[in-house]
């Protein structure tokens, strides 16, 4: 495999390809993504190591959301076992996965243990806390935690399942690849930004002409998974074009001489 570097515009394509994948299979990606909400609900509820076995999924189920979009493209309904595909591969891969796995757990526990250090959230909660400025300043410096995180661990479930790239190696690979391609993921990310505060915007005014503030709240949470769906079906794109897979340059041998 080798690199790829796109032009900045190629993350408007990213953002469409996600959009288009998800509208022709809207139930089966939704479904999943809840799916993979409820089984992490659940997971967090497990006392002692139920918040670590949630982040510990997170790789896994991302790229059993890829591999459910890359079904859609083919025009499948990728069928509800797919989502656990990660952990249905073969011993070596399992094992591998599950090492990504906790590797991303052991970092956004840390990344929590240093913000309650730098910056405590308030205590209580409500709206008053969440317009607080210990609140903006604790979500601040976890986004700036987190984005390094992010970017390592984008491309790396993928490397390491269809790839057999080892965990350390996918997630130094995966940084390297987001950080060539900046320019594109600049474009993505900002697209998709302007995409969900566009859709925040006419939902929430549609909810408050019809039902008032509390019509709000209960249209608003399944609008939001709704987005995050079809943004997940984005991030196979990105995989697709930001790696090229170079063909074998050793011939095979026919057992004949030259």
């Amino acid at each position: 495999m080798k690199l790829n570097i796109v032009p900045a515009r190629t993350g408007v394509t990213w953002f469409k390809l996600g959009v288009q994948t998800f509208s022709r299979q809207p139930l089966a990606m939704a479904g999943l993504f809840f799916m993979y909400i409820a089984a992490a609900s659940v997971l967090s509820m497990i006392p002692g190591a139920g918040v670590v076995l949630a982040l510990a999924i997170v790789p896994g189920a991302t790229l059993g959301l890829m591999a459910a979009t890359m079904e859609a493209t083919k025009g499948k309904f990728p069928m509800p076992s797919i989502l656990i595909s990660a952990f249905r591969a073969g011993r070596k891969e399992l094992r591998a996965m599950l090492m990504l796995g906790m590797i991303y757990a052991l970092f956004c526990i840390l990344i929590t243990a240093l913000v309650h250090l730098i910056a405590p959230m308030p205590e209580g909660g409500g709206q008053e806390v969440m317009l607080s400025d210990e609140f903006r300043m604790s979500m601040m410096i976890t986004m700036v935690l987190y984005l390094p995180v992010s970017i390592a661990f984008w491309h790396a479930p993928a490397l390491v399942h269809w790839h057999g790239i080892t965990p350390l190696k996918s997630l130094f690979f995966s940084l390297v690849a987001v950080l060539r391609n900046t320019s594109a993921f600049l474009v993505y990310g900002a697209v998709w930004i302007g995409f969900f505060v566009f859709v925040s915007l006419i939902v929430t005014t549609l909810a408050t002409l019809l039902g008032g503030a509390g019509a709000v709240g209960a249209i608003m949470l399944p609008t939001a998974l709704l987005l995050a769906s079809m943004f997940i079906c984005s991030i196979y794109f990105t995989f697709r074009d930001s790696f090229v897979t170079e063909p074998d340059p050793t011939p095979p041998a026919t057992g004949e001489s030259p």
